[in-house]
């Protein structure tokens, strides 16, 4: 195995109780089974040799045939148990694994997906994942059987036949070195296969998404086109690794036949020269092939965890990215109040992870409490970054939001969005009722709350279009929305969530004028009582504010009133 992939090996370990779990139990399981094929092969030899000698009739040998009967039958309850806590250890591994990545994605870093692309990323949570199954579930376990089982066969044949263990011994390492040769092959080939997987996954997922514009310059034709290839490169690799794993079972039964025809020629020449006797013949004989069938196993068993591999190093890679939230522990037990306390930027810079360079450098302002306030500026200074930070969907590189004079990382996260609302710029439906999609952020909202925030966002014509009014299904397999419909339900959830500060990223863009309107004077009833922070673009839509700032771009980073 290559270092890297046993770098792998002890993260899925160290990373996974579940996993350490499951290895203690496959270790116990291992000598069982070891001890289990020992005896086996040994009750065996004594039975066929006092029959063919005729030294007692069969009848005579009933206790031992019983034990014989016990021995095979807790063999397969172990290879049982081995199968069944592989797969149980597997899942519990496998959700452990998916819920460390949903946390550093949706919590830890919900805004930074640009190192990883959504459709890599989706491979390695989805089908990544699930090939660690045949890792845990059969890898694992019979790497410990390779290990458990040839040790107990050579420690009982070497007092027997001390010739036939040296040829045994000799033979072993023969056939790992062949192993791990073949298994380096298969696991390039296997990260080949797995970036040609995440390839596919990325480019459908964009095509999916951009749908619509493909179809208005008639360009579906080409993309589909595009696919194709993909695909076929897929193919191509998956084909690959299947040839390496074809060959690799040829080598490592070539290998093993060959050592137990060597053993086996070894005994013949003693037993004929009268050096040894027929029982212990046949016990060693016997254990000749239980020996190599568990280090044969590995080797297939390798070839179906390469894929697991090249998934986790993926896994581990997103996990390994540095987060854009810090993870530094509250220590305020009260969230400053955003609409009586002002929201301070103090001298703040901020970088991506995945970028470096500065988005913001040591940028200042303030955002008035109880008022409406619009920064201004052109694309790329940095806008959606100062929302994000005011959201802490993000912390700062450099320097400190505060509000009320208190550093919003001492705050608690969750009480801190408590008190916040937060309009997109392109707004997401969500596969169900145009109710529940106005309550997302209030989930606990009367249906008279629901009703007076849908008014308020100007969607009674909308709701008067529908077949079941509140309770018509949106999104996937309901109703479309147009975009200007979509950004009035955003705004129906700020006006539901009793928020104090209310965060509005572009409300209006790729919105036709009529529509522009409308939430305009939408937002003059949403800002009573509340602070509102308007990142936009649009002039008159910043004329709608008692506060306008203005942004220089990047790199400078300024702010004027």
């Amino acid at each position: 195995m290559s270092r890297a992939g046993g770098r792998v090996d002890r993260r899925l370990l160290a990373h996974s109780s579940a996993a350490r779990t499951q290895l203690g139990v496959a270790a116990f399981l291992g000598v069982l089974t070891a001890v289990a094929v020992v005896a086996q092969a040994a009750l065996l030899a004594h039975v066929i040799a006092r029959a063919a000698l005729g030294h007692v009739a069969l009848g005579a040998l009933s206790g031992t045939l019983a034990a014989l009967a016990l021995v095979v039958a807790a063999r397969a309850l172990a290879a049982g148990a081995f199968e069944t806590t592989g797969r149980l250890g597997a899942a519990r591994v496998m959700s452990e694994l998916r819920a460390r990545l949903a946390e550093q994605v949706l919590v830890r870093s919900p805004i930074d997906r640009r190192a990883t692309g959504t459709g890599e990323l989706v491979a390695a949570a989805v089908q990544g994942v699930d090939s660690l199954e045949a890792y845990f579930a059969a890898y694992l376990p019979q790497l410990v059987l390779g290990a458990a089982v040839p040790l107990a066969i050579l420690a009982w044949v070497v007092p027997l036949d001390p010739i036939a263990a040296l040829v045994l011994a000799v033979t072993i390492p023969v056939l790992i070195g062949f192993m791990v040769l073949v298994g380096k092959g298969a696991q390039a080939k296997a990260r080949s296969r797995w970036r040609a997987l995440s390839t596919l996954s990325g480019h459908f997922l964009e095509v999916v998404r951009g749908l619509p514009t493909l179809r208005a310059y008639r360009r579906e034709a080409a993309q589909a086109l595009k696919i194709e290839a993909v695909a076929e490169r897929y193919r191509v690799e998956t084909m690959g690794t299947l040839r390496i794993a074809f060959l690799s079972a040829l080598v490592l039964e070539l290998c093993a036949m060959l050592g137990i025809a060597l053993a086996a020629a070894t005994i013949g020449v003693q037993l004929d020269g009268g050096h040894l006797g027929l029982q212990t013949g046949l016990t060693v004989l016997i254990l000749a092939p239980e020996l190599y069938g568990p280090l044969r196993a590995v080797g297939q068993q390798f070839h179906a965890s390469t894929d697991a591999m090249a998934a986790a190093e993926r896994i581990f890679a997103a996990l390994d990215e540095p987060p854009v939230l810090c993870e530094r522990r509250a220590r305020v037990a009260l969230a400053p109040d955003p609409a009586r306390e002002p929201v301070v930027f103090d001298r703040v810079s901020f970088a991506y992870p995945a970028r470096h360079e500065l988005v913001l450098d040591s940028l200042e302002l303030e955002i008035t409490p109880g008022a409406t306030t619009a920064l201004l500026g052109p694309s790329g200074a940095g806008k959606t970054t100062i929302a994000a930070l005011v959201l802490r969907l993000a912390d700062p590189t450099i320097g400190a939001v505060r509000c009320g004079g208190v550093d919003l990382r001492e705050v608690e996260l969750a009480a801190w969005r408590a008190q916040l609302a937060w309009v997109p710029q392109r707004a997401q439906i969500f596969a169900a009722t145009l109710a529940e999609n106005i309550a997302l952020g209030a989930p606990q909202a009367s249906r008279r709350q629901i009703r007076a925030a849908a008014s308020a966002a100007g969607l009674d014509d909308l709701l008067s279009s529908l077949p079941h009014g509140f309770e018509t299904l949106l999104g996937e397999g309901g109703r479309g929305l147009s975009a200007g419909q979509a950004q009035r339900v955003a705004l129906a959830r700020a006006f539901v969530r009793k928020s104090s500060l209310v965060v509005l990223d572009e409300p209006t863009a790729h919105l036709d004028g009529l529509t522009t309107e409308l939430i305009a004077s939408s937002l003059i009833q949403l800002a009573h009582g509340r602070t509102l922070l308007i990142v936009t673009h649009d002039d008159k839509l910043a004329a709608q504010a008692e506060r306008t700032l203005k942004l220089d771009a990047r790199p400078l980073a300024r702010v004027s009133s």
